[in-house]
């Protein structure tokens, strides 16, 4: 399978020629965003000690030391020393985009830097940045991917993982009652 994925990266100009793999979330974003949903879910309770959030989120406590530091860095979450300290969100969970969060962490949302909004760069390869194919479907990528993700709140995802939660206990019961 990895010659399919390698053509579609080759065609598509996304991938990391290392390991000819599609553009993902880092690992990095994808702790940064389990952090702040725990955040979020503990909203208006107090900080959250740092040994709580890598326990309870399976985040290595060095790799969330630095997480947390670099998201107080952009004003995502703010810290209280001391007794009764730890980390807390910086706004109200319903302030604090996914998009926010990832192009603060990864930068812009575009797969190809000539698709960017914030950021662009003309690609080497390309011969005519207008009528180039590639670039106008990645930009409706991008547009797609920043509808969703502009619009979408670590409020919203609690709700949601709350609603599967429910879901999930629903069809545990009824498996339990035959």
């Amino acid at each position: 399978m990895a010659g399919a994925n390698g053509a579609a990266c080759e065609l598509l100009g996304t991938c990391d020629t290392a390991n000819q793999e599609m553009r993902q979330l880092s690992k990095r974003t994808q702790y940064s965003l389990r952090a702040l949903y725990a955040l979020a879910r503990n909203y208006g309770h107090g900080p959250v000690l740092i040994e709580h959030l890598s326990r309870d989120e399976a985040i290595p406590k060095k790799f969330l030391e630095q997480i947390l530091l670099s998201l107080r860095n952009t004003g995502l979450v703010a810290s209280k020393k001391g007794k009764g300290g730890g980390y807390f969100l910086a706004r109200a969970p319903e302030q604090i985009t996914l998009g926010l969060v990832i192009r603060s962490i990864e930068g812009p949302l575009a797969p190809l830097p000539c698709a960017s909004e914030t950021q662009f760069r003309k690609c080497e390869e390309c011969v005519d940045i207008e009528t180039c194919g590639t670039r106008i479907v990645m930009r409706e990528v991008r547009d797609a991917i920043a509808q969703i993700l502009d619009h979408t709140t670590l409020a919203m995802v609690c709700r949601k993982v709350d609603q599967a939660r429910q879901k999930q206990r629903g069809a545990a019961a009824l498996v339990y009652d035959i």
